[in-house]
């Protein structure tokens, strides 16, 4: 049911349309993830005062920001692409 200022998607009335309604939130609890990690690693990062000594070289930190987008976009487009099918059926 619709109502004012509502922050969710309107009840599905077809089964394809609750599929896309998973969809949404399934992106949007990855993208939750994501902001609250960035934003504790920011916090920890402004009020730490050490420095790690292991971290100087950079090449493990920069293969791991490298996989980790990628195996983020690969979780958001396989069930992506699944409705798109679904979607060309229709």
């Amino acid at each position: 049911m619709v109502t004012w200022k509502t922050l969710l998607l309107q009840d599905s009335s077809s089964p394809l349309m609750e599929q896309l309604s998973f969809f949404h939130d399934h992106t949007l609890m990855i993208l939750l993830i994501i902001t609250i990690l960035v934003g504790q690693l920011m916090f920890s990062l402004f009020f730490n005062k050490f420095t790690n000594r292991y971290l100087l070289e950079g090449q493990l930190i920069e293969l791991i920001w490298t996989i980790l987008p990628a195996i983020t976009l690969i979780f958001i487009a396989l069930p992506s692409l699944k409705l798109l099918y679904i979607l060309d059926e229709v």
